[in-house]
């Protein structure tokens, strides 16, 4: 018997990866995120299986359904929106897990930050623009940031940002960007990527806050911020240049 993590991908049903679309269609068991996970993804469930929606799950509550299949032998497909590897609440998970000795493995899964550059239909690695993204979040009352984690102490390197989390603050997101950014750094906010009901908003840090809020944009985004959104004028890069010995 094992637990499967899997990244359930960004939002489309279909930006699952073979092996994670073949694990779930493997597994007797699947708890999903119901308010985050596409619904389409349990027609790949074997028939019969028992599919649990953890949205109102606590962490007590999603082990006890993890245990119970372990004693009864039963692989368990969990499905985490996105790639797994990051703001998912597996770690704890796992940690439970190996206390318990009940074995696990990961299969990654598009995130959404990718997704986002993907409609976007940007590159967040220009040459000589920028050739550093940073995945963070900002505190609030879920959890605290790390010490020097915070966006200013990021923000100085004037890197790629991509934010989760966050687009709830816009105003503190935009206010703590400035200083380092300007006001006119491009910005995208992209609202729950690769799904039907895509939005985009595109402008810079002296305008994006008004967008957002007109949207009514107030979950399932994220923002990214950088000189790679306007990027046109870089040279090209060395992969395939005529110069390169190959």
């Amino acid at each position: 018997m094992t637990v499967h993590f899997i990244g359930a991908g960004p939002g489309a049903a279909d930006l699952i990866t073979v092996r994670g679309r073949d694990l779930i269609a493997a597994s007797p068991v699947c708890l999903y995120a119901g308010a985050l996970v596409p619904i389409e993804l349990l027609e790949h469930c074997p028939p019969g299986a028992r599919k649990i929606d953890t949205a109102n799950l606590t962490l007590d509550e999603i082990i006890a359904e993890l245990a119970t299949a372990h004693t009864a032998g039963q692989d368990v497909a969990r499905l985490h929106s996105g790639d797994p590897s990051v703001f998912s609440a597996m770690a704890e998970q796992m940690r439970r897990l190996d206390t318990l000795d009940i074995p696990y493995d990961v299969t990654p899964g598009v995130p959404a930050y990718a997704a986002a550059a993907a409609s976007l239909a940007r590159e967040l690695t220009v040459p000589e623009v920028g050739q550093t993204v940073i995945l963070t979040r900002i505190g609030g009352s879920a959890s605290a940031m790390p010490v020097g984690e915070d966006l200013p102490s990021l923000g100085a390197s004037r890197s790629t940002l991509v934010l989760h989390l966050a687009v709830q603050q816009i105003d503190r997101v935009v206010d703590e960007l400035i200083p380092n950014y300007g006001r006119e750094c491009p910005v995208a906010v992209v609202a729950r990527a690769s799904r039907d009901d895509e939005l985009i908003l595109r402008g810079t840090l002296a305008d994006i806050a008004g967008q957002v809020k007109s949207a009514n944009i107030r979950r399932t985004a994220v923002i990214i911020a950088g000189k790679v959104l306007s990027a046109t004028t870089f040279r090209d890069s060395h992969l395939y240049s005529a110069d390169r010995t190959r």
